[in-house]
Formats: structure tokens, sequence, C-alpha cells
């Protein structure tokens, strides 16, 4: 039945003259894996415990089979409206968990949210993930560990990443550069900070645009670059006015040695409204490219 699917959907992209630009999304998109006895996918909460004693909130899409499996660890971003949780049930179907997580502060995770203590908290996901109880308990191989992470959050994996080399993979999704936005008026910072503060704890819209001016510097996304170079990486745009910063960041990783560098663009918006597929076939074709 599945090769009929194959054959059909081949079929009509050559008569619509539509296959040689967008080609054939990988079976994880549209099959549900196998039966597994004993090891069926589930879903695991996570308490994560991070930097001062929290621990923040997260869900393990574990995938099916004895395992152990791949791992992507998928950020959201600013607030989190989108969390991409498609994608992660797509990259779960291709045979690799994926947890995600909500930063402290963010979405019912305790604490005070803050730039800074995303990061701390991206770094604290992946040492848990990484313990070997934990990851005997979640299927995880910790040897083939991704991270990536949408708009802020794929800052945050920049960022996370450019000082991680045990990582075997980093995807990079419209990524925002928090600390560009640092460097703009104050004004705009606090209109910008205004539209995602509705879910986020111990902030307001002033706090954190004067959290992003204070750190501008280091909060720079082209200070990842020298880190990133280290990786393999995959960058993907969209039509939001952010893909000349993500291309800037691309030019600064290979001039800094990088070479295994992916980039894809994709005429959609900020959140691949439109382009959910494609996305999801860009990162798995990608991750199953990893060697």
């Amino acid at each position: 039945m599945k090769h009929l699917l194959l054959a059909a959907m081949a079929a009509a992209s050559l008569a619509t003259g539509a296959f040689a630009a967008e080609p054939l999304p990988p079976a994880a998109i549209f099959t549900d894996p196998a039966p597994t006895p004993g090891h069926p996918a589930r879903m695991e909460v996570l308490h994560i415990p991070t930097v001062g004693g929290l621990k923040i909130n997260g869900v393990e899409y574990v995938a099916a089979g004895e395992g152990p499996h791949p791992t992507l660890v998928l950020l959201h971003g600013w607030p989190g409206n989108e969390k991409n949780l498609d994608l992660a049930q797509a990259v779960r179907r291709a045979g690799w968990n994926v947890v995600t997580f909500n930063y402290r502060g963010s979405w019912g995770s305790p604490g005070t949210f803050s730039f800074g203590g995303n990061i701390d908290d991206a770094q604290a996901v992946l040492a848990f993930v990484r313990d070997p109880a934990n990851a005997k308990a979640v299927q995880a191989d910790t040897g083939r560990l991704v991270i990536g992470g949408h708009s802020m959050g794929g800052w945050i994996t920049a960022m996370t990443a450019a000082q991680d080399r045990g990582l075997k993979g980093v995807v990079l999704i419209s990524a925002a550069d928090m600390g560009l936005l640092g460097t703009r008026p104050l004004a705009e910072r606090v209109a910008a900070s205004a539209g995602n503060a509705e879910t986020l704890a111990g902030v307001t819209p002033q706090s954190m645009a004067e959290d992003l001016g204070q750190h501008a510097v280091e909060f720079s996304l082209m200070t990842s670059a020298h880190g990133l170079a280290a990786h393999p990486l995959l960058v993907i745009t969209s039509d939001d006015g952010l893909a000349p910063g993500a291309d800037a960041l691309v030019a600064k990783v290979r001039a800094e040695g990088g070479t295994r560098v992916s980039t894809v663009h994709v005429a959609t918006d900020h959140s691949y409204s439109d382009k959910r597929i494609r996305l999801e076939s860009e990162v798995i074709t990608w991750l199953q490219g990893l060697k």
C-alpha cells in the first residue's frame, strides 16, 4: 500500500511540475512505525533540574523500538506559542527520541524567566539526557545527540552548541539574534517584548527590554560562529526578516572552518504555517544523513 501511495504522489508531482521543486517527503511524515511489542512509542513527563535547584517541565517523545535511540533536544521560541510538536512527532516516527521543555518562568516551569537563564536551562537539559541513569530510562543514545531550536530557541541552540563539542549536530530554524535586538532603541525593545510576555513569570516588557540591552554584546548570535564550526549544522530560514542574520552567521561559520553546513530557505512565514511538511522533511532528511 505504501508503495502505491508513493507512486501516486510521484505521478501527481510529475504531472503538476512540482516534483523537481519539492521531492517526496520521507516516509516518517505520513507513515506510523510498525508495531514493536514490548517497546512501543510513548511519552515521558520529565522534571529536569537546572540552576538554583529548580526543576523545569519537559516531555520526551520516545521512539518505538528497543533503543537506545538517537535523540533531538528541541527548543521553542519567545514565548513559545509555536512549539513545533508536529515536528517532534514526525522526528519520532523517523526513529529519534525528541525532548522538549519549557525554560524557567515559561509555560508553568518554576522560576523567573531570563534570556541568560534560558541558555543555562538548555545546558541543564543536555546534562540531564547525558546522565547515564536518565539515558537508560529514556533510551537515549548520548553519542547521537542533536540540539535544535526555532526563533529565540535557535539563538539558544547556537549559543549552547558553541560551547558543547559532544553534539552530533545542530539545527537552527529561523534563528533570532537576541543580541542584535538588544542594540535597538529601548522603545523598540519594549514593543517587541510586549507581545511576548503573556506566559512568562517574573518579568515585564520593560525588564526584558533592559535585559537585552544590558547583554547585547554577549548575546550576539555571531559570537557562536567559532564553536558552531565544529558541528554539522543545518540552517533553515524563511521570509520573516531573519534570513540575512542567519546568512551572515553561516558565512562566518564557514570562514571559521566549518565545512559541514547545510542551508535551506523556505518561502513562508516565521511559523512555517503553510510549509510544515516541508520543514519536517528538511529536518528529518538531514538527521538521517548524519554519520
